[in-house]
């Protein structure tokens, strides 16, 4: 049973472990698929989905070695850098959000909340963004902001990835698929190392050409573990176009998904996931009489 469970090192209570929701649809059930959902976006209002799995260690390492301030990367609508001002805000870090682009004002609903929670926003253009792991970029913002704890874009570093090998330990019927959205691979290596043996993880990418995941995933591992570890694949055909593209056949397949079972998905990244899974079950590559987990990374469509 999920119960509130304080944060490591203080802060908020958080929803752990998150709850496991049954979904009975008779599109799987005419091919006797059980598909259950790993509620992560109820963890906590801000940090939900992955983010809370990505950040938790991240956090521990930037206090033990004495940091105040946590820098990262994001585009303008990243939630990644909207998940980091949260945290910093309540476990008490200063925050720096380097934002790919040049500054539009109004900002946007993802970087005004990430402003309010006490984040300061830089911007790089864009090709010096492409260039932001380089020593000479991540030098010059030291020489601006001094020591910081450096998250790299979208989180996902060896401490996320042992965030999200703890999902499948939480699960404690049993399955045969444990699936997740796939945009850095973060999710996904921690997913998989920590999977039941037996069982094999499946990762959705949401972005189009993205075979580079593959690699993304393994080195992930490798720094992680040592090793390439866990029975995994990603599903490279279920991206409607690319990241934050969308297709009617998705935004018919979201709200079908909502009507039937209260949840409204969100389009860059789960639906993309429960699209993917359904076919997958119509195929048959989901083997009749197969359990299935689904992580929802990432607050429902229209959350605030």
């Amino acid at each position: 049973m999920a119960h509130a469970t304080p944060a490591v090192g203080g802060g908020p209570s958080l929803l752990l472990p998150s709850p496991l929701q049954e979904v009975h649809d008779d599109r799987l059930a005419r091919h006797d698929v059980r598909l259950l959902l790993k509620r992560d976006d109820l963890i906590h209002p801000d940090l939900a989905g992955n983010k809370w799995r990505k950040l938790k260690y991240n956090l521990d390492a930037a206090r033990r070695a004495g940091h105040r301030v946590l820098l990262t990367f994001g585009g303008a609508y990243s939630n990644h850098i909207r998940a980091t001002a949260a945290a910093g805000r309540l476990f008490g870090f200063e925050t720096i959000g380097v934002i790919r682009g040049e500054e539009h004002l109004p900002l946007n609903p993802v970087l005004d909340f990430a402003v309010r929670q006490g984040m300061r926003l830089t911007y790089l253009d864009r090709t010096t963004y492409r260039r932001k792991t380089d020593p000479d970029v991540i030098e010059r913002l030291h020489r601006r902001y001094g020591d910081f704890y450096l998250l790299p874009e979208g989180g996902s570093n060896p401490p996320a990835v042992r965030g999200c090998a703890e999902i499948p330990a939480e699960i404690e019927t049993g399955y045969d698929v444990i699936c997740c959205p796939c945009g850095t691979g973060g999710t996904l290596a921690g997913i998989a190392a920590g999977a039941r043996p037996e069982a094999r993880a499946i990762g959705f990418a949401v972005l189009k050409g993205a075979a580079f995941l593959v690699d993304e995933v393994a080195e992930l591992q490798r720094r992680t573990y040592g090793r390439v570890t866990g029975s995994w694949r990603i599903d490279l055909d279920q991206h409607h176009g690319g990241y934050a593209k969308r297709t009617p056949a998705l935004e018919r397949f979201a709200a079908d998904f909502a009507r039937r079972h209260g949840l409204r998905p969100d389009l860059v990244y789960v639906a993309k996931m429960l699209f993917g899974v359904f076919a997958l079950a119509e195929t048959g590559e989901i083997a009749p009489g197969s359990t299935v987990v689904a992580v929802i990374t990432g607050r429902p469509e229209g959350a605030g």
